[in-house]
C-alpha cells in the first residue's frame, strides 16, 4: 500500500482499529466494565427496562476525537442486535470547551449501562491528546512533527488511541495552516496519518552495535540505499564531530537533502563544545534578545540549558553551514512538549523536523470522561449539580449529527 491506496486513509486504519473491533460480546464487556454497571443491567432487566440518553463529557477544554469510541458503539450495537442512537455534539477536530457534551448516546438502559466503563476509557484521553497535539502543532506550525509516542504507552490499545489522536490535532492544525504530525515511528498505527509504514531509521542501539555513529550510517546505507538516511549523533556526546564525518562520507545525500542528523541529547549535559556562557553566544549570534524575553527557569533551560536546547540546535546548524552542508537537514527530540515548541518558536530555532510522544497527557486526571443520564423514557432527569446538562440536550436536537 501507498499513502495515496484507499484503504490507507485515516478512516480505514480507523474501521481496523482493535480498539473499535471489540470487545463487542456481553460478557467480555462486563468483565471489563466496573461491577456496579453490571449489577445496575440486572436490577433494570428486573423491574423492567428504560430508554435513557446519556451526555458525555469532559471538564476541560479538548478536541473532538470521538472515531474510535462511536465506531465502537456501533460495532458493539451490531453484534449485540439493538438500537442506539449516538448523536456527535461536535465534527471530529472541532474546539470543545470544558464540560460540553460531546456525545449523547439513547438506547436501552440495560444495553448501554455496562457500556459507561468502556466508553470513557476511549474518549477521555483520546480528546485530550489531540487537544495537545493541535497545541503543539500551533506552536510551530512550519515544522512537521513525527509522533513516537509508543514507547511511552500502557500497551497497544492506548497506542493506538494516541495515534488516532495526534491525526486528528494534526488535521483541525492544518486547517489553520500549520504542519502538524506527519506520521509516526510504527506500522501498525500508520495509516491514522495516511501512510503505510512508521517512519524512522536507526536507535541508539544499532550505533551501540556498530561501535560508532559512521559505521552505523555505511551499515544502514548499505541495507537501505535508497531510503533517506537520520543518524542519531549523540551516542558518544559528540554531536558535531559525527555529523560532520557522516556528512563528508555522504556528500551526495548531503547535497540532495537526503540526509539528517538527529539531536536527542539528554538533560545531563551540553551538546558537545558547549556550556553556559558559549550557549548564550549562540545565541546571541542568530536571535539577539531572545535570551531577554525568557519567563521562567523552564523556558532559560529550553533555551540555553542541557539538552536539546535553542543553543543546541543552532550550534548544529552553524557548524553545518561552515562546513558547507547547507541542505543537511536537523531533527530534534526529547521533551518537546507544547512549552518547548513555543521557547523554539520565539528563539527562530532552526528545526526541519521534531519527533515527539509529548502530546500523551501528562497530567492523567485532565482525560477524566464523564457520562450522566438525562433522560428516562423520555422525562428529563439528571443529578443535582448537572442540571446544565438538561438545555444542552434540549439543544442538541438541532445541532447534532446522529451516526446511528
Amino acid at each position: 500500500m501507498t499513502a495515496s491506496d484507499p484503504q490507507n486513509t485515516p478512516q480505514a486504519a480507523l474501521r481496523r482499529a482493535l480498539g473499535t473491533l471489540g470487545p463487542l460480546d456481553e460478557t467480555t464487556i462486563e468483565a471489563r466494565t466496573d461491577a456496579y454497571f453490571g449489577r445496575t443491567r440486572h436490577i433494570v432487566e428486573h423491574f423492567g427496562d428504560s430508554r435513557v440518553t446519556y451526555a458525555v463529557f469532559i471538564r476541560r477544554p479538548v478536541i473532538a476525537a470521538c472515531g474510535l469510541v462511536t465506531q465502537w458503539l456501533k460495532n458493539v450495537a451490531e453484534a449485540q442486535g439493538f438500537d442506539l442512537q449516538c448523536r456527535e455534539m461536535y465534527a471530529e477536530g472541532e474546539w470543545v470547551g470544558a464540560g460540553e457534551p460531546l456525545l449523547y448516546l439513547t438506547g436501552s438502559f440495560s444495553r448501554l449501562a455496562p457500556l459507561e466503563t468502556l466508553v470513557l476509557q476511549r474518549i477521555g484521553s483520546t480528546c485530550v491528546a489531540a487537544h495537545n497535539a493541535y497545541q503543539m502543532a500551533m506552536a510551530l506550525p512550519s515544522i512537521p512533527f513525527l509522533a513516537m509516542d509508543a514507547r511511552h504507552c500502557a500497551g497497544f490499545e492506548m497506542q493506538e488511541q494516541m495515534a488516532y489522536a495526534a491525526g486528528v490535532g494534526s488535521r483541525a492544525a492544518r486547517k489553520e495552516g500549520a504542519r502538524g504530525f506527519i506520521g509516526n515511528a510504527n506500522d501498525a498505527t500508520a495509516g491514522f496519518f495516511g501512510l503505510d509504514a512508521g517512519l524512522g531509521t536507526m536507535p541508539h542501539a544499532l550505533i551501540g552495535y556498530a561501535g560508532s555513529t559512521l559505521r552505523a550510517a555505511e551499515m544502514y546505507d548499505e541495507v537501505y540505499p535508497n531510503d533517506p538516511l537520520t543518524v542519531l549523533v549523540d551516542y558518544f556526546g559528540q554531536e558535531i564531530t559525527d555529523a560532520l564525518a557522516v556528512c563528508r562520507r555522504f556528500p551526495e545525500r548531503a547535497a540532495k537533502g537526503h540526509l539528517s542528523v538527529r539531536l536527542d541529547t539528554h538533560g545531563g549535559r551540553f551538546l558537545e563544545g558547549l556550556d553556559p556562557q558559549t550557549s548564550y553566544g549562540v545565541l546571541e549570534r542568530h536571535t539577539p534578545g531572545t535570551i531577554r524575553r525568557y519567563r521562567s527557569d523552564q523556558e532559560l533551560r529550553d533555551l540555553v540549558g542541557t539538552g536539546v536546547s535553542a543553543a543546541a540546535i543552532w550550534r548544529m546548524r552553524e557548524a553545518l553551514d561552515h562546513a558547507g552542508f547547507h541542505h543537511v537537514r536537523i531533527v530534534a527530540s526529547s521533551g518537546f512538549n507544547v512549552a518547548k515548541c513555543s521557547t523554539m518558536r520565539d528563539a527562530h530555532a532552526p528545526i526541519d523536523v521534531i519527533g515527539s510522544g509529548s502530546f500523551i497527557p501528562d497530567r492523567w486526571s485532565e482525560t477524566y470522561a464523564t457520562a450522566d443520564i438525562v433522560a428516562y423514557d423520555g422525562q428529563p432527569r439528571v443529578k443535582l449539580g448537572r442540571e446544565f446538562l438538561l438545555q444542552k440536550v434540549r439543544d442538541s436536537h438541532e445541532t447534532s449529527k446522529d451516526i446511528s
